[in-house]
């Protein structure tokens, strides 16, 4: 039976990157907000000889993960890997000049999206398949107020899963890549070089290994 793998932020960056890293053992169900991305990717994909399904869907719209995930259960019945990638990075900003609309935005997509997509995957992944987050430590530091907290929550609520999981499954992963360039990346640190900064593809083959 083929494996699946269900990459949430998958049109860019480190999501493309493991999209393309696991093709060659896993049909890919690739998440993301930006069609042309996704499309792209599925053509890299099929270059490598694997498969994937796409799926132009915001993870903060409940009804649209509801019906994927009950998409992916008629077919494969199951999910063996879940990668989370997506993330809403707020613009830097002081704590006390913190926009309300992007501290809003930071903790729907980081916090609540996150929360809800557990609950939906978790059935699917049963008691032998996992799951990957990502943590990025900017809590308390100096304009990163509404990311920090955003993520914090993010990777407390993986870090409770991982805990109440950890006798009889799914295995919850947490994972700190290096820094890569990714538009993320950019937005938080646009003069910086990024030729110093880690290959997506290398870091992709890292968090394969780990799991």
């Amino acid at each position: 039976m083929t494996k699946t793998a269900l990459i949430t932020g998958a049109s860019r960056g480190l999501g493309a990157a493991l999209a393309e890293a696991l093709c060659p053992t896993h049909h890919i169900i690739a998440v993301g907000r930006t069609t042309g991305a996704l499309e792209e990717l599925d053509d890299r994909i099929q270059a490598r000889g694997g498969a994937a399904t796409l799926a132009p869907m915001d993870i903060t719209t409940a009804e649209a993960m509801a019906v994927l995930c009950r998409g992916i259960h008629d077919r494969w019945g199951k999910l063996d890997l879940w990668l989370h990638c997506a993330i809403h990075a707020a613009p830097l900003a002081p704590a006390d000049h913190v926009d309300a609309k992007d501290m809003e935005k930071s903790l729907v997509c980081n916090v609540t999206a996150t929360a809800r997509l557990i609950t939906f995957v978790a059935p699917l992944l049963g008691t032998s398949g996992q799951a990957v987050f990502f943590d990025d430590p900017r809590a308390g530091e100096k304009f990163f107020g509404a990311y920090g907290a955003s993520k914090a929550a993010q990777i407390a609520l993986a870090r409770s899963w991982a805990a109440e999981t950890e006798k009889n499954g799914p295995k919850v992963h947490i994972l700190t890549p290096e820094p890569m360039p990714t538009a993320t990346r950019a937005r938080f640190f646009p003069g910086e070089d990024r030729r110093k900064l880690a290959d997506p593809q290398a870091q992709a083959a890292a968090v394969i290994a780990q799991l």
